[in-house]
């Protein structure tokens, strides 16, 4: 299984929010280019990124931050926070994103969806991001009333490849993960990376019985609970 980490963006810079709430963020003094290039030589093989700012105003704020940490590190990217339509998701491809993460475009829009999975194959990801089994969009702000797993299935048959799936109740908090609703997912049949609550080597080894692609780390890394070359040499 694969150790991903995240770099999450708020006004051009590494933070790591609290449940997804923008009231409770946890800053560095290190720049996004600083973070990938510590990742990088503690031995990451992908990034995973977050434009929050665009996840809150629709469309990507901080793509040339993104595009730096790409250019510097030469590590392959994946980014959501900002992809709302076709547009978007050609904005990023082009700045070097090797996979566009989309949410809200993905609940609400299943014939863009559609089109999207057809014309960008695996280059495209859909993000589910679940609060006790109920989906969230635009930045986690909104319930959707959808359930995950039917959800999750729609979204498949759309022709989307791949999934990440975050507990947003775990987000951040340091808890554990939600390995028993990635092994729901991953029997859907398409690769699941799971998100939020990893906090431990044993927290890895769950998702990886669960049948995780991956597990994209946030806080345990950004304030140094789980050591980076210890986890990431795991993958």
């Amino acid at each position: 299984m694969l150790v991903i980490p995240a770099i999450d963006l708020l006004g051009g810079e590494p933070v790591r929010l609290v449940q997804g709430r923008y009231e409770q963020v946890l800053r560095t003094d290190r720049s996004a280019v600083d973070m990938a290039m510590g990742y990088l030589a503690q031995g990451a093989t992908w990034l995973h990124v977050v434009d929050l700012d665009g996840a809150r105003e629709g469309r990507w704020q901080n793509l040339d931050v993104i595009a730096a940490v790409v250019h510097e590190s030469g590590l392959p990217l994946q980014a959501g926070g900002g992809a709302r339509n076709w547009a978007d998701v050609e904005a990023a491809l082009a700045a070097g994103v090797r996979r566009v993460i989309v949410s809200t475009v993905a609940l609400a829009d299943p014939i863009l969806l559609r089109g999207l999975a057809r014309e960008f194959g695996d280059r495209l990801v859909v993000s589910l991001d679940s609060r006790s089994g109920r989906l969230l969009s635009r930045g986690w702000t909104t319930d959707t009333g959808l359930d995950l797993l039917q959800t999750a299935r729609a979204v498949l048959d759309c022709g989307v490849r791949r999934l990440v799936y975050t507990d947003t109740q775990r987000d951040g908090m340091l808890v554990g993960a939600d390995d028993s609703g990635v092994r729901r997912l991953v029997g859907l049949g398409a690769p699941v990376m799971a998100a939020g609550g990893v906090r431990s080597l044993a927290d890895l080894a769950s998702l990886e019985a669960a049948g995780a692609e991956a597990a994209i780390v946030g806080r345990a890394l950004f304030d140094g609970s789980l050591d980076p070359a210890t986890a990431l040499a795991r993958g």
